[in-house]
């Protein structure tokens, strides 16, 4: 079954607000067994949202729309979908009293909340359980198209709670098989030529999709229809036997929370000791909940001043090597291991760019120190001359740099 995402508001397409809907719906969708055929943002204008609706109805079986709902005068969806389907607005008393049952005893219920109440006389309307706003639902020609809130929260719990066993129910579309690898030392093309007899050698219908990220790799294998779940795990053998140790997760993870669950089975803690990434490592490893069972602390030792007089670096190494140095890095490591109390630890400096670098050491220049207890490993990476993918990339290779050191 093919499905279309259709997105109103003229705050997306002046940038006000990020469309961040239409990538949601699209991976629930997809893992619910609809292939998504296309993704649309337009603006609040009736005879732009009707022909979009027209023209994307010869393509697919469902249209999921998103905004234009509210109680303002800019809200047009929903007169606009009447004029579409040749109906009319009526007042719905069951919808009324689910707006007043949302609403807080502070909130008074006024003209244009009330009007909400109006929904298209040729629909099935679904009450909205967390907003005012309620989802329509019209079947036309064997087709369907949905029009739900633009506000995440609201879409979201109605999506998962109402609209997609509907759809299911509906259609019964074949399952969606996914597995999906989260590999290191590999750039997509890379990749790409290593695995290419494999990808050549898929049975039909199955495919690999490529989703490179800074510092990892994300491959996916996929194929449509539950009655292949053997075929699957067939071709998932052979993937894991020829990727081996470049795999470090079979499942869609991120690496702070891969580094994260590896400190916590181990029973180890970690701080880090940040230049050039200002915190960035500390910020993703922090950024999971939980994390405060393993991560104790960060220096984030811009100056080289704060490098001597928190992390005990040598001003001798300064002087000598430089801030970017072997040396340097290593010092880090070892002062944050020894005034945070922990058993590992990530070290960073480098020219994170745009300026900055030198013939001898160039933007992306970075030095990356690890330690687990006594052990210490230090490698320099030349990454590139964009400072926000330097900076993602030397995190993401600190914390592959560790994982390989206590795995």
């Amino acid at each position: 079954m093919k499905a279309a995402i259709v997105t109103i508001g003229d705050e997306i397409l002046i940038g006000q607000i990020v469309d961040t809907n239409s990538a949601w719906i699209a991976q629930k969708l997809t893992l619910a067994g609809f292939e998504v055929e296309e993704m649309l943002s337009i603006g609040d204008d009736a005879q732009q949202i009707k022909a979009t609706i027209d023209d994307v109805f010869a393509r697919v079986d469902v249209i999921l729309m998103t905004g234009g709902l509210g109680p303002t005068k800019d809200d047009i969806t929903k007169k606009t979908l009447c004029d579409f389907f040749g109906t009319t607005l009526v007042f719905d008393n069951a919808v009324l009293e689910n707006i007043q049952n949302v609403l807080s005893n502070a909130m008074s219920l006024n003209e244009l909340t009330r009007n909400q109440a109006y929904v298209p006389k040729d629909c099935t309307v679904i009450q909205n359980k967390v907003g005012t706003a309620p989802i329509t639902w019209f079947d036309h020609i064997g087709k369907v198209l949905v029009s739900m809130p633009g506000v995440p929260h609201e879409m979201r719990y109605v999506m998962e709670n109402e609209i997609i066993p509907r759809l299911q129910a509906k259609y019964d579309p074949d399952a969606y098989l996914k597995r999906i690898f989260i590999l290191k030392g590999y750039t997509e093309s890379a990749l790409a030529m290593y695995i290419a007899d494999f990808e050549d050698n898929l049975p039909d219908g199955f495919g690999l999709a490529y989703l490179p990220s800074l510092g990892l790799m994300k491959l996916r294998l996929f194929v449509r229809g539950e009655h292949r779940l053997a075929e699957m795990a067939e071709q998932e053998k052979k993937l894991v036997s020829l990727l081996g140790d470049a795999i470090i997760a079979e499942k869609d993870i991120s690496v702070e929370k891969i580094l994260g669950q590896r400190l916590f089975e181990k029973g180890l803690t970690i701080g880090t000791a940040e230049s050039c990434t200002g915190g960035n490592i500390a910020h993703m490893i922090t950024s999971m909940p939980g994390s405060s069972r393993y991560f104790k602390g960060s220096v984030v030792s811009y100056a080289n001043e704060e490098k001597v007089n928190i992390l005990h670096v040598k001003q001798e190494s300064l002087d000598r090597f430089g801030a970017v140095s072997e040396a340097v890095a290593i010092e880090m490591a070892r002062g944050a291991q020894q005034i945070l109390n922990v058993d590992c630890s990530i070290a960073t400096t480098g020219i994170a760019g745009p300026d900055g670098g030198s013939d001898e050491k160039p933007v992306g220049t970075v030095w990356i120190c690890t330690t687990y207890k006594d052990k210490c490993v230090v490698k320099k990476y030349q990454l590139g001359k964009f400072r926000e993918a330097n900076i993602m990339r030397a995190s993401t290779n600190g914390m592959l740099q560790l994982l390989e050191m206590i795995d």
